[in-house]
């Protein structure tokens, strides 16, 4: 992107936001510690909001995480003070208001990850909010999840079924998960272990081809 289109940019509208979430301990905050860095190695300028209840603890996690990789004004938390769909879905203000100042502090910025609080499986972003929407489950949480069809699962651009490793330890069939994803969803999924970094390169590929090439 060229230096004068970067220097027109003046708010949310104007940088690609990927929306990322998913139900509690599903492993969100894992995927954007492995994303970022997959992003950033192939140029682009990134920052990340989190959002949490009344606490800045998810930011505060990623910032440290990524001390020496992004500057510490490149994450940012948003403390809902509701149920985390609000901030993201109902009434998606406080982000946008924190997004409108990363790209007036950042003009380079590519791309921002906006990370929402864990919540149910009819969780959705607010089109305003996210041009490409991640939502990510846990195969701990049963492999009958994809069969529950909730907007999240359904509507999301993107499905990451994360925590793979964890299929023996909980008897979830990976294999009945595939078919009933692709029997659920008209778009892609993707199986991960986020921890692992397997199926990494996938999901950036996504987002590469899906958010920031288009």
């Amino acid at each position: 992107m060229s230096s004068e289109s970067r220097s027109k940019r003046h708010g949310h509208r104007d940088v690609a936001k990927l929306g990322i979430g998913g139900p509690v301990g599903s492993g969100k905050t894992t995927l954007v510690k492995r994303l970022v860095p997959e992003l950033v190695n192939e140029g682009y300028e990134v920052a990340v909001v989190t959002n949490d209840l009344l606490t800045q603890e998810d930011a505060d996690e990623v910032r440290d995480y990524f001390d020496g990789t992004l500057e510490p004004g490149l994450v940012k938390g948003v403390e809902t003070g509701a149920c985390p769909h609000t901030g993201i879905r109902e009434d998606p203000s406080m982000n946008l208001h924190e997004i409108d100042g990363l790209v007036d502090e950042y003009p380079e910025l590519d791309i921002v990850l906006v990370e929402s609080g864990g919540d149910n499986l009819a969780a959705t972003f607010n089109p305003e909010l996210a041009d490409y929407f991640i939502y990510v489950i846990s195969v701990a949480e049963g492999d009958d999840i994809p069969r529950k069809k909730g907007p999240g699962i359904v509507d999301c651009d993107l499905l990451v079924v994360n925590k793979t490793d964890l299929a023996p330890h909980v008897d979830a069939d990976l294999g009945a998960m595939r078919d009933d994803c692709e029997r659920v969803r008209d778009g892609p999924t993707v199986f991960t272990n986020a921890r692992e970094g397997e199926g990494i390169e996938e999901v950036a590929e996504a987002v590469e081809q899906n958010l920031l090439f288009v």
